[in-house]
């Protein structure tokens, strides 16, 4: 009766981390470790590793549906996955042999930078949703709506269309030698941080792509759900033989959160991209203080 119980809660947790998961492009590991080792009674290892286990299908449905709406930039995925996943099983390695605590040390720490690189670039952007650093200094676009322009990557235009969409998007991002080396480089810290403390590098990704590239965060949820399900494939794969994952309490929650990030992904269009960054900063705070409560035993 206890297992039954304590599956369905799986469940309905899943479904609020898919929703997240889709309209932020956090792959929903920022949540689940918390929740498995508080709610569900996972060491460190266990909960980082069913984490990265679950992540992969929530992103899967999430980045579908963000590319059939041309949210997102999927070559732009591509790249950072591939990037990510070359450090992915470094940080599986240094984390099968680190001590509990400094892998969630590490995940609150890098989780409230994020938080905080979000939060200030929302109080700067005003009621509109204007960024004033966005590249390009672009004002008054507030990308609430899929842009008629084709994303890179996309078909649909002439040989000369194609090539301008492939370089710059209406949200100010150009596939310029410099923005291609930041994306690698936002790629290899993301994967190297997903291996370590078990989440999709969502978390990382998202930040960085608004404040490096410049991208509106309506069209990194998508981006970073892309990269999300190519860099976690190493780690999942070691966690596997490491024996540290467990399946039944991933697959409950992935049995919400894949139906959760399919809303969450058509949710995108209709939110202010100001309200996405500000409920992003506020899930991550929320995240690295149940990490540090859970870690020191302070419930």
């Amino acid at each position: 009766m206890g297992i039954v119980i304590t599956s369905i809660v799986l469940i309905l947790v899943g479904i609020g981390i898919g929703v997240l998961s889709g309209m932020l492009g956090i792959g929903g590991g920022t949540i689940m470790v918390p929740v498995l080792r508080l709610g569900y009674g996972l060491d460190a290892f266990m909960a980082t590793a069913t984490s990265l286990f679950a992540i992969i299908p929530i992103s899967l449905a999430g980045a579908i549906t963000h590319i059939r709406a041309r949210s997102c930039f999927p070559k732009l995925g591509l790249l950072l996955g591939i990037a990510g996943a070359v450090t992915s099983s470094a940080g599986v390695y240094l984390g099968s042999i680190s001590p509990s605590w400094l892998i969630m040390l590490a995940a609150a720490i890098i989780i409230v930078y994020s938080a905080f690189t979000m939060l200030r670039k929302a109080l700067r952007m005003g009621k509109r949703g204007t960024d004033p650093s966005v590249a390009g200094g672009q004002k008054g676009t507030d990308p609430v709506t899929p842009d008629p322009v084709t994303p890179a990557g996309d078909e649909g235009t002439d040989s000369h269309g194609a090539h301008e969409a492939e370089q710059t998007s209406p949200c100010g991002f150009a596939f310029t030698r410099k923005n291609v080396a930041l994306a690698v480089v936002i790629g290899l810290i993301a994967g190297f941080a997903s291996g370590y403390v078990g989440v999709g590098g969502g978390f990382i990704m998202v930040p960085l792509m608004t404040a490096w590239l410049g991208i509106p965060m309506k069209r990194t949820s998508g981006t970073s759900l892309i990269a999300i399900i190519i860099l976690a494939i190493p780690g999942v794969i070691q966690q596997a033989f490491l024996g540290h994952i467990d399946y039944l309490a991933g697959i409950m929650l992935c049995a919400g959160a894949i139906p959760g990030a399919v809303l969450g992904a058509r949710l995108v269009p209709r939110v202010p991209e100001r309200t996405l960054r500000f409920i992003f900063a506020g899930l991550l705070a929320v995240a690295a203080v149940m990490l540090v409560i859970n870690e020191f035993s302070l419930l």
